[in-house]
């Protein structure tokens, strides 16, 4: 999309930039899951079973319902993908102290080392990119990221996003 000038308006893109964008973040998001592809590969292991780590580890002790919701998929699709990462080691699941039909899902040692070298692939590659795009562009695409969420998708980021700020 560099050959939008400056000065011009992005509210009128025409339909080749749109497509150009859309193309750049789909190449982009190649880029962004291959490291940890190969990981997973090695493992394996898939792309849900690293949303599940990521997703546990930035909220321990969180519960499967509510994982279920921020994945956004069916609960025998996560049922199958947890059930690897205890049976694995990776991950625990507790019974709920309050309502015992809840099951707390924390990442044990093990998990943590999996999420570690899975972020740090993509921790490595976003610093270098924004690194060469500078801070004004790093604020504009997490501008336009979260114009793009839809309402309850917003509501989780913001959510979790909230409990490390």
């Amino acid at each position: 999309m560099n050959d939008v000038p400056s000065g011009q308006s992005l509210l009128f893109l025409t339909d080749e930039q749109l497509r150009q964008g859309i193309e750049a973040m789909y190449f982009a998001y190649r880029g962004f899951t291959a490291d940890p592809d190969r990981i997973l590969e090695e493992k394996g292991y898939g792309r849900a079973h690293h949303r599940a780590v990521h997703f546990i580890n930035r909220s321990h002790g969180t519960t499967v319902n509510n994982l279920l919701s921020i994945l956004g998929v069916t609960k025998q699709s996560l049922n199958r993908v947890l059930r690897a990462l205890i049976d694995d080691g990776l991950v625990e699941s507790r019974v709920g102290q309050e309502d015992k039909r809840e099951r707390h899902l924390f990442l044990t040692e093990a998990g943590q080392r999996l999420e570690r070298e899975l972020s740090d692939a993509q921790r490595d590659r976003m610093r270098a990119a924004f690194r060469a795009a500078g801070p004004a562009a790093v604020g504009g695409f997490r501008q336009v990221l979260e114009a793009m969420m839809d309402t309850d998708m917003r509501r989780q980021y913001e959510a979790l996003r909230d409990r490390t700020t």
